[in-house]
Order: structure tokens, then sequence, then C-alpha cells
């Protein structure tokens, strides 16, 4: 799984398609090095922090938690990134894998 529990929640893996035609979540990927990642398009565009803003609002709305309990811990300006997800471990996870699920 592309999340992992950490102390104040969950990080997430994720792999962003910035101008993708909808804001959606597409699934688990696992990547060339072996690596799972939640796959997540926005309609926005990657410039300015925009494409970055919408994800946070969509893995929030998904989730059921504030924008301000989903922040970007590493990968700002690259298409895989680390989100920190403040609240319950487990009820995000579970949150996350009814997301992931068939559309």
């Amino acid at each position: 799984m592309p999340w992992t529990a950490s102390s104040d929640g969950l990080r997430l893996a994720v792999r962003l398609t910035p101008r993708g035609g909808r804001d959606a979540i597409d699934g688990v990927d696992i990547l060339s090095d072996g690596k799972a990642v939640l796959k997540v398009r926005v309609r926005a565009a990657p410039s300015e922090g925009e494409a970055n803003a919408a994800l946070i609002a969509l893995i929030a709305r998904e989730l059921g938690v504030s924008r301000a309990a989903v922040t970007l811990a590493t990968g700002a300006t690259s298409r895989v990134k680390l989100l920190a997800i403040a609240g319950d471990a487990s009820a995000l996870a579970a949150r996350l894998e009814a997301a992931c699920g068939p559309r």
C-alpha cells in the first residue's frame, strides 16, 4: 500500500498527473523501483503550486479532513510526492482503501 501509519496520522506516497482532465484518484500503481504510489490526476496546471493545492484539496475532500490536516512533506516540484495527513491512522487508511476501490 502507498500509505504508512505515523505517530500523528498517515504518510501517503502519490504520483500526481497535472492537467489530467479531471480531479480523481485512479488507484494504486507500482513504480519501476517497486514503490507503491496512489495515482492521482488534477485539472490544475503544475505552475505556481496550483497542482499541489488541487492535490491537497482532493485528498482532504476524499478523506473527510480539513485542508490544513494535509501537508506536502516532500516532492513539491516532483511528480512523486509524500503527503502527511494528520488524524486517526486506522480511520484514514480505511477511507483511502474505500477511495481506491472500484469507481
